[in-house]
């Protein structure tokens, strides 16, 4: 079993930037990839980016392209996202999970979840 704890988040202007951090623990080699997800009040969870853990293969959401950048640290079983341009619609909840082993940018492939960290962005 894994755990996930999100950090980095926090109250940035539009424009700004944030880079939020999933450590891992746990059975550190039992996945295959981690993914970031947000969600909004009132708004489904969405899939943001993932990466493999081995061969850092990478995806991003059409919404986040050229902005955002996901990266990983295995020696610190760490994962990041780091978040430029961020705007008012970037708001919400973001959450790292692992999947065992899919590919997937949908919510339903993974199978440990962090708590969340919570990513405002207001002027």
């Amino acid at each position: 079993q894994l755990q996930l704890v999100e950090s980095g988040g926090g109250l940035v202007q539009p424009g700004g930037s944030l880079r939020l951090s999933c450590a891992v623990s746990g059975s550190t080699s039992d996945f295959y990839a981690i993914g970031w997800f947000r969600q909004a009040p009132g708004k489904e969870r969405e899939g943001v980016s993932r990466i493999t853990k081995s061969s850092s293969l990478t995806d991003y959401a059409d919404f986040v392209k050229g902005r955002f950048t996901i990266s990983r640290d295995n020696a610190k079983n760490t994962v990041y996202l780091q978040m430029n341009k961020l705007e008012p619609e970037d708001t919400a909840i973001y959450y790292c999970a692992a999947s065992r082993l899919f590919w997937s940018g949908a919510a339903s492939a993974y199978d440990y979840w962090g708590q969340g960290t919570q990513v405002t962005v207001s002027s």
